[in-house]
């Protein structure tokens, strides 16, 4: 296999992957916009579009065919775009809302960055969420020891994931190319889509992350096997998607990069 040039640059998620263990603000958000409407999805449907922009997200919740037949049911006609627009307006300050009481930065994920950036690599990131939500998140992830370099929200480029435009412009502001000199760290498979997209080398996360979708605590209480079981299952769907390396939590992620030699 060709050895792709030494690394310089991280492009880390952050809802399950850097903060939010779990990544349920989202999750919380859209339940409570559907509920509003008569609706109850389940978290599982909500968490499949997760990783997009959240407007692409809500527009594609509502294009599940159990959604959309039950939305004609509870409102006699079909959604459509005037919908999206009206749910997402409602959807948005619930979002910065919940965000600012999940971004907790998930354990071991501060000293992690910090020992990259000490082995010389920059360190940008990407989000699903728009800037107004980030501008929620960013102070408490600092308060709890986490700063990127870099933040590229999703309404700072024509699309979302899976489009690669978010790991381009922040590479951009990094000054860094081609991408192939960048890891991108994701939870979700639009992520590790838009990472092969942009030819960057992808890394799933799957404990902490949108596929497991649960909190620390949570985890704690399931059996070893089951757990198991279902990380081995998200790390299967992550691989599927792409990703070239799977691991738990960044936490794990200097030990990645020392193991393959990366730099």
């Amino acid at each position: 296999m060709t050895r792709r040039p030494p690394l310089r640059g991280l492009l880390l998620d952050w809802a399950g992957t850097t903060v939010d263990h779990g990544s349920r603000a989202p999750v919380e958000a859209f339940l409570a916009v559907f509920a509003a409407e008569g609706l109850t999805l389940t978290p599982e449907e909500v968490r499949g579009p997760m990783g997009m922009a959240k407007r692409a997200h809500l527009a594609a919740l509502l294009a599940l065919p159990r959604v959309a037949a039950a939305w004609q049911v509870t409102h006699g006609h079909a959604p459509g775009a005037a919908e999206v627009d009206r749910l997402y307006a409602q959807f948005m300050p619930l979002q910065i809302e919940v965000v600012a009481a999940h971004s907790t930065v998930i354990d071991g994920v501060a000293a992690a960055v910090e020992r990259c950036r000490g082995m010389g690599l920059a360190i940008g990131s990407t989000t699903g969420y728009t800037r107004a939500m980030m501008d929620a998140v960013e102070p408490v992830a600092a308060a709890g020891g986490y700063t990127a370099d870099v933040v590229v929200t999703s309404d700072e480029v024509a699309a979302g994931r899976p489009a690669p435009w978010q790991n381009f412009r922040a590479a951009e502001r990094l000054g860094i190319y081609p991408l192939d000199r960048f890891l991108v760290v994701d939870d979700t498979v639009p992520g590790i889509q838009a990472a092969r997209a942009a030819g960057a080398a992808a890394v799933g996360i799957t404990r902490t992350g949108n596929g497991l979708g649960l909190s620390a605590a949570a985890i704690a209480r399931l059996p070893t096997g089951e757990l198991q079981r279902r990380l081995e299952a998200v790390a299967a769907e992550l691989r599927a998607s792409g990703a070239d390396h799977v691991l738990e939590t960044v936490a794990d992620l200097p030990g990645l990069i020392e193991r393959e030699r990366l730099l």
